[in-house]
């Protein structure tokens, strides 16, 4: 298919969510579906933060979005990785397509509850996210990366106001991810991440600065420099729709003055069933990527919003 029939189909299939969206606010009820008081209390439901909340350890519960691309387009396919280790670069190109489809899978249970002076909850959680080149007929529609990322997280209850927010929540987790891949595309990082949660009305925040440890055999020298140091999540409820930005930074100027914007919207549709767009602008769509950068649009569904 023609690069033009493919952009064309894009912006109608974005006009036409766009149209979804619309119709269903049109037919909700004068009272938003999510109240203020409700969504006051989504950081409590989704970590069990209060009595009322409390749903014991090990129950599979929803951690990050869980969500399913059909189809995802780039300005700039990275057709040869390379890496500043020169072990893990890649000596020849692959002809990737400009479209694919991409999900990500995502959850947590608690394993221990009231740790720590009875204040701390145990949690290990997983997200999986891969890109799947279904499109690419040539190479018999091959998966392209897939991310493994399990964690382990402590995390605290709190109750305090800050910057004109209440912070719900504070923590400290060990985070692994790696592509599971042999030389030269094998990509890894181990990460020590501090957390927090906070909240007001309709918005939530998520903040994580992370500290990097070292590898004995580093594939991805300079990863913090252009995946970041730290991230910031900010979500905003409206009625049907949700909208989510992320945005990494590496927290160093100059040369290395990088990083990767990511905006999430979904919208209820009917039921569960959630329309779901995406954009990104920068580095580390995958680990592989790291240090490519790239601006990709996505469309799909949504089973799983972030809060």
């Amino acid at each position: 298919m023609d690069n033009s029939i493919r952009q064309t189909l894009f912006r109608r299939a974005v006009i036409l969510l766009l149209l979804i969206s619309f119709l269903t606010e049109a037919k909700a009820q004068p009272a938003p579906i999510f109240h203020a008081q409700n969504t006051a209390h989504k950081l409590s439901e989704r970590w069990e933060l209060d009595t009322l909340h409390r749903k014991g350890t090990f129950l599979i519960t929803p951690y990050k979005p869980v969500y399913i691309t059909a189809g995802r387009w780039s300005d700039r396919p990275n057709e040869q990785p390379t890496s500043e280790n020169p072990r893990y670069s890649l000596p020849f190109r692959v002809d990737y397509g400009y479209y694919e489809a991409k999900y990500q899978i995502s959850f947590k249970t608690k394993i221990l509850q009231g740790i720590v002076k009875g204040h701390g909850d145990l949690w290990i959680a997983y997200t999986q996210r891969s890109h799947w080149q279904l499109y690419n007929i040539r190479f018999s529609r091959p998966f392209r990366e897939t991310n493994y990322e399990p964690e382990v997280l402590l995390n605290f209850a709190t109750n305090f106001p800050l910057l004109g927010l209440r912070t719900r929540m504070l923590g400290i987790g060990f985070n692994h991810q790696s592509n599971g891949r042999a030389l030269p595309l094998s990509r890894s990082w181990n990460r020590v991440i501090a957390h927090a949660g906070l909240e007001r009305g309709k918005w939530t925040v998520y903040l994580r600065p992370w500290f990097r440890l070292p590898d004995a055999e580093d594939e991805n020298p300079a990863i913090a420099d252009h995946v970041g140091r730290m991230d910031a999540t900010v979500i905003f409820h409206a009625r049907r729709n949700l909208f989510a930005l992320t945005g990494s930074h590496s927290l160093r100027w100059g040369t290395r003055n990088r990083g990767q914007l990511l905006f999430d919207w979904t919208c209820r549709i009917a039921g569960n069933l959630r329309g779901h767009a995406q954009f990104s602008h920068g580095y580390g769509e995958t680990l592989v990527d790291y240090n490519w950068r790239q601006t990709t649009i996505g469309l799909g569904i949504a089973l799983v919003e972030w809060l």
